[in-house]
């Protein structure tokens, strides 16, 4: 398990082995959202890295016959 610290002007360091692990680099932006007293810190995308995210998903639609 990780720990932090908070400093005095309420900065954080993320672990190296948790930047590691989700690829995270200088100058990503974060999105901050709150869950009672917890904290998450969900790293913003580029719109090009999720291309071909969803490539497997079955987007067929089964349609009345009247419908086609």
């Amino acid at each position: 398990m990780n720990t932090v610290t908070v400093s005095s002007k309420f900065q954080v360091v993320i672990p190296k082995e948790i930047r590691d692990d989700i690829g995270l680099k200088v100058g990503t932006m974060m999105e901050v959202i709150t869950y009672g007293t917890r904290i998450e810190f969900i790293p913003i995308q580029p719109m090009k890295n999720l291309k071909g995210l969803f490539k497997d998903l079955n987007t067929d639609i089964d349609r009345e016959e009247d419908r086609l």
